[in-house]
């Protein structure tokens, strides 16, 4: 497609600031991608944003598919992870305010005042490969949040050293949740109802994994922001990190 800061420069929301999901949201560690960057880095760049810890933030996606809004959550939980809770996705995104005529649109470079993002992390919300090692066969529920194939083995990412699931997750695919026709998130009761059972339980354990921990953020934002669960970890080594470690059991019904 056209470079994202041509296509941020021709047309956005008035006083929103460009900052594209594949700049410094996430990194690479080890060889892991997407992975959580260092907290005095990621502090750096949301303060050049022009965020400060009194900042409302509101994240504003294409509104063009499942995946694209998975970027959105997975920025919305890098801010609750580093403390800032005064954050929101802008339903239906960028496409959605341009469904109405009466929107204002600007054009140009974005116009910042440099800020100070000072972060107060939540460690509660993230989890590491050894720990999640360390739940494997708990009371903790591992939610896999691939399409059905990627769970089974059929298929896996590039980055993954072996295909299959993290032994006992459960298989809740991220897209469900997402309203192609409307191009935005299901209401929450129709959430809701596409929510196993066992993840509704108050005292529900979730680990949130996918592949980069990408699509995992959608189900987090489900769980936990729509749903309102009070223990829902991102795992966002997720598959390519678990299968770097060769000691980490993989379980795949079916052969790539």
């Amino acid at each position: 497609g056209r470079d994202a800061a041509e296509s941020f420069a021709e047309a956005h929301l008035p006083g929103a600031v460009h900052a594209p999901y594949g700049g410094q949201w996430r990194t690479e560690r080890d060889g892991v991608v997407g992975m959580m960057p260092e907290v005095e880095v990621i502090e750096g760049y949301i303060s050049g944003l022009g965020v400060s810890n009194a900042s409302t933030v509101v994240i504003v996606p294409a509104g063009s598919g499942a995946s694209e809004f998975g970027a959105a959550a997975r920025v919305y939980w890098t801010f609750k992870y580093l403390g800032h809770d005064d954050v929101a996705i802008l339903d239906g995104g960028w496409n959605a305010w341009l469904d109405d005529s009466a929107n204002p649109v600007a054009s140009g470079a974005a116009k910042i005042k440099s800020a100070m993002f000072i972060a107060k992390p939540r460690p509660e919300i993230l989890v590491s490969t050894s720990e999640v090692a360390g739940e494997v066969g708990t009371d903790a529920i591992l939610v896999d949040a691939r399409p059905e194939k990627q769970y089974t083995g059929a298929a896996k990412h590039t980055k993954a050293d072996r295909a299959g699931h993290i032994p006992g997750a459960l298989n809740v695919d991220q897209a469900q949740f997402y309203s192609t026709a409307a191009n935005r998130l299901k209401p929450r009761d129709e959430i809701a109802s596409l929510v196993p059972a066992q993840l509704k339980e108050d005292d529900a354990d979730i680990i949130s994994y996918c592949n980069t921990g990408h699509w995992a953020a959608t189900n987090w934002f489900v769980l936990s922001e729509v749903l309102g669960l009070k223990k829902v970890r991102l795992y966002d080594a997720s598959m390519v990190g678990w299968t770097k470690n060769k000691t980490l059991p993989v379980a795949a019904s079916v052969r790539p």
